[in-house]
This record gives C-alpha cells, sequence and structure tokens, in this order.
C-alpha cells in the first residue's frame, strides 16, 4: 500500500510490510559530510532520484548535520512539486537537534561542515518520540514512514561498566516501543534496525518483531564471515528484509583509501591490497566493474532486498541504479570461489 493509505492504517497489524525498492538513496551529503554542496547541487540530487525510479526511497537520519539532511530534503522536494504520498522517507532516529553553543559542533568533530546546530543522542522512549517529531518538524510537509533507532551499537559500546550496559538496553528497548507504538498507530509503515556492529541487530531481533535491518561493511566481496551469514538466515526465518550498505567497504574495493571507514596503506594491510589487486584484475577478465560486482554480490544472499548507495553527483544517480540491475556472468563468482577471493559456493 502507499505511505499514508487508510487500508495500511486499518490492517496494519495484519498486513504484508510494503515491498522496499531495489535501491535506497543516501542523504548524508544533504546534511554537508566533508563537503558543503549548494543548495542547487542538492536538489539537482534529488531531482535524478525522482526521475531514476518510480518510488524513491530517501535514507536519512536527525544525525546527519544535526537535521539539516532532513530539512535540505523536505525542501528539495517541495520545490520539485513532488507530492507526499509519491516518495518514501526513512528516519533513522536518535540523535535530536540542539542549538549549538561551541564553535564547532560536539559529535563526530571534523565529519559536518558549516553546521548552524548541534546534535545530541536522545535513545529511550521518551528521546525517540521527540526524535519523530522533530523529524517530522523538519521535512515540512512529508513525514518518515520507515524508521529506526540510528547505531544502537554505539550506544551500547559506550557503557561504562556492566550495570550502565543493562540501563543502555533497556534504554534501547524502551526506544522501540516508542517505534513499536507508532506502528501501531499507523503513523508509521515499518521499523527497523541499523548497526556496524550486526551482533547488536543480533540482540534487537530477538526483543523486537523487526521489518527490516540494515547491515554495514558485514556482507561484501572482501568480507562475509559466518557470524553474518547466520545472522541473515536466522533474520530471514524472522521475516526480515535485509539492506546492505556499505557495499564497497566505504570505497577500498573500488579503488578507495580508506576501508570501513579507516584510511590503510600497503604496509598497514598488505592482505587487503593484495586480495583487491587480484579482485579488480577478474573483474576486467569477465569485463564487469568492480563497483557492479559488489552491488551484485548482496542479492546472491535472498535474504538481501536492497542496497543503500551514496552519491554527491546528480551524473552518477542513473549508474547507482543500473548496478543494482546489473547481470554478472555466474562463471565470475566461480573464478572467485576458486581462487579464495570469497568463501561461499555459487
Amino acid at each position: 500500500p502507499v505511505a499514508g493509505s487508510d487500508v495500511w492504517r486499518r490492517h496494519s497489524t495484519h498486513m504484508a510490510k510494503p515491498a522496499l525498492p531495489r535501491v535506497l538513496f543516501g542523504t548524508s551529503a544533504l546534511g554537508n559530510l566533508f563537503v558543503e554542496p549548494t543548495h542547487d547541487e542538492k536538489k539537482a540530487v534529488v531531482e535524478q532520484v525522482l526521475k531514476a525510479v518510480p518510488t524513491a526511497l530517501f535514507d536519512s537520519a536527525g544525525k546527519y548535520g544535526a537535521g539539516l539532511a532532513l530539512e535540505e530534503l523536505g525542501r528539495c522536494l517541495e520545490e520539485l512539486g513532488v507530492e507526499p504520498e509519491q516518495v518514501l522517507i526513512s528516519n533513522k532516529l536518535g540523535w535530536k537537534r540542539v542549538p549549538l553553543t561551541t564553535p564547532e559542533p560536539t559529535f563526530e568533530p571534523g565529519a559536518w561542515v558549516n553546521l548552524k546546530n548541534d546534535a545530541v543522542q536522545a535513545i529511550s522512549y521518551d528521546g525517540i518520540m521527540e526524535c519523530y517529531r522533530q523529524g517530522n518538524a523538519l521535512l515540512g510537509k512529508y513525514e518518515a514512514r520507515i524508521v529506526s533507532v540510528h547505531d544502537p551499537d554505539e550506544y551500547l559500546g559506550a557503557a561504562a561498566d556492566e550495570a550502565d550496559l543493562e540501563a543502555r538496553r533497556a534504554d534501547v528497548l524502551g526506544a522501540y516501543r516508542a517505534l513499536a507504538e507508532l506502528k501501531a498507530a499507523g503513523k508509521v509503515q515499518s521499523i527497523g534496525v541499523g548497526a556496524k556492529d550486526i551482533s547488536v541487530v543480533g540482540f534487537v531481533s530477538d526483543h523486537v518483531q523487526l521489518d527490516w535491518a540494515m547491515f554495514a561493511c558485514s556482507v561484501t566481496p572482501f568480507v562475509h564471515g559466518e557470524v553474518a551469514r547466520g545472522l541473515l538466515r536466522k533474520l530471514g526465518e524472522q521475516g526480515v528484509d535485509v539492506i546492505n550498505s556499505a557495499v564497497f567497504n566505504a570505497g577500498f574495493l573500488i579503488g578507495g583509501d580508506h576501508l570501513d571507514y579507516v584510511k590503510i596503506t600497503r604496509e598497514s594491510r598488505p592482505d587487503a591490497f593484495a586480495w583487491r589487486e587480484k579482485f579488480t584484475a577478474l573483474c576486467g577478465e569477465f569485463g564487469v566493474s568492480p563497483a557492479a560486482v559488489c552491488v551484485q554480490f548482496s542479492f546472491l544472499f535472498p535474504q538481501i532486498v536492497a542496497v543503500a548507495l551514496n552519491t554527491t553527483k546528480p551524473s552518477r544517480v542513473q549508474s547507482n541504479v543500473e548496478l543494482a540491475n546489473a547481470s554478472i556472468p555466474p562463471a565470475l563468482w566461480r573464478r572467485m570461489r576458486e581462487e579464495g577471493l570469497i568463501s561461499i559456493d555459487v
């Protein structure tokens, strides 16, 4: 059903959840991550996304630019004349905008450029409700119908001791109680979880009936360990759709210097560089792009239904959509297995 339909509201607990599009578009660039694009540059990216797919799903968060990404997304959509029911918005909740009282924002120093606000973490029942209301206010005439708790792994990881960890676990479960109430009231369509530490995805899924889960840096051609594969199987049995993100290990697999957001060198990680050289050569031999192989690797796992991709360039939007629909010769997967590049039988 379309976002906001009465049918969904009446049958929200019985009806199959809405199908996710194959590609989600990240919006951290709208929040000035590392660079500050102009409003028109941001709008050009949003416009290309709307042209490239039948129903666009924008993945955003209150943390992105301390609410700036949500604000810019709403403004871009309104200026482009998009009706609320024509678009899907995901908001990862857990950080709320507060006034900036220091020279730099206090969260993720150095990451966000020229912000006019700060953000503080608010993971609890009341905190998530506040983040949800604030997020929709920043979006203007649009509403986030797909919601989750943002980085619960980092929140749990910051615990000072065992007692603090227990209190934080209770906060995370309280946050999900808030999301479950929003869904039961028909205000949102689906609830999920996203985390770099996928053990936290497992913890949440044991306590909460999720609709979807987002992995990051956990299922790529370079890394796809037994723990991640086991969790995929478990989520599949629980009826949870999986969205894969950071499918290039933060750019390294397609030529970048950062592996999972950490800068590496040939000296510090010779194994990773050797893997990449073999991988790149093999892709060349089969005439396919490493980027397409990374994206399509996700879809070898039946539980993964979508990938999240990000770009700051309008010209890259269509090619991102094409990556999600690319065809990879089965012989390439077999060769990768034979040469020890991947550890699954395809």
